[in-house]
Order: structure tokens, then C-alpha cells, then sequence
């Protein structure tokens, strides 16, 4: 039985965002492990993501808090929204929006990043985010494919 990415690239997980998590093959892309970070969160897969943080982020504290989040979110789709290239070769950049719903709420909560990401020795790590400031005429992040204003302003 094949199972599809978590990730929504519509490929099978064994050949697209496994590799990545279990460390078979780096992710190629900074939205390769924006999509491979994506499918750890839906896997619980801690060490991943910690792993796949920049080695200047990682905090002992980011373990609990992670798993903490993992007993209490059903992660719902990733929308990859624009990638770009950064002021150089080992800099990138993936706009995007992931759903979830904390268990036991109706609300689906989405979060809108444009994610940074570096490359240190051949491996993309996870560095910051920020969130993109849209206007009210702008596509509506969520895909929905209405103006921002008449979406979810």
C-alpha cells in the first residue's frame, strides 16, 4: 500500500519527504525542506525538526514545546505560495500557508510564513520567518483564490 505525502505534492511519502526526515538524502531545496518540515510536523517526528533547524536556533527547550504541540494538533494541508532565491547561492526563501485544528476546537488556524532558509555544507536549514504583509486588493493566501479583502481580512 503506497501512502501519498503529508506534504501535498501529490507523490508518494517514500519518495518525496521520507528520504529528507530519515536522513536517506538531503532535501535538495529550500522548498524541499520546507515541505519535508511540513511532513514531520504531521509525523511528530521531533528529532527532524530540530535537526533541521539552523544550527544557531536549536534551544534545549524546542524538544517539549514540539512535542507538546504534537498531542494537540491534526495539521489539515500545506500551500506552498512563491519560492525565490536569496542575495546568494546558499540563501532561499518559500512563501506559504499550512491549516491545522487544535484537538477538540471547530477553528481551522492558518499560518502564513515567508520562511528563510541556509545552506551550510550541501544541507538547507531552517533559519526564520516572518509574516507577508498582503493587501486588501492581494490574492487571499489560503488559495481560496478570492481578494484578500472578501477572504480572510
Amino acid at each position: 500500500m503506497t501512502t501519498l505525502c503529508p506534504c501535498g505534492s501529490e507523490h508518494e511519502f517514500a519518495q518525496c519527504c521520507q528520504p529528507a526526515i530519515t536522513g536517506e538524502s538531503p532535501a535538495a531545496t529550500p522548498e524541499a525542506l520546507m515541505r519535508s518540515r511540513y511532513s514531520a510536523y504531521v509525523t511528530k517526528n521531533a528529532d527532524y525538526l530540530i535537526a533541521s533547524w539552523h544550527p544557531d536556533c536549536r534551544v534545549p527547550e524546542l524538544r517539549a514545546a514540539l512535542e507538546e504541540g504534537f498531542a494537540v494538533t491534526d495539521w489539515l494541508g500545506l500551500r506552498v505560495i512563491t519560492t525565490k532565491a536569496g542575495k546568494n547561492p546558499d540563501e532561499g526563501f518559500v512563501e506559504f500557508s499550512a491549516r491545522y485544528q487544535e484537538n477538540g476546537e471547530d477553528a481551522v488556524v492558518t499560518i502564513h510564513e515567508r520562511s528563510r532558509f541556509l545552506r551550510i555544507a550541501k544541507h538547507w536549514y531552517y533559519i526564520d520567518g516572518t509574516k507577508p504583509l498582503l493587501g486588501r486588493n492581494d490574492a487571499c493566501h489560503c488559495g481560496s483564490g478570492k481578494k484578500y479583502k472578501k477572504c480572510c481580512a
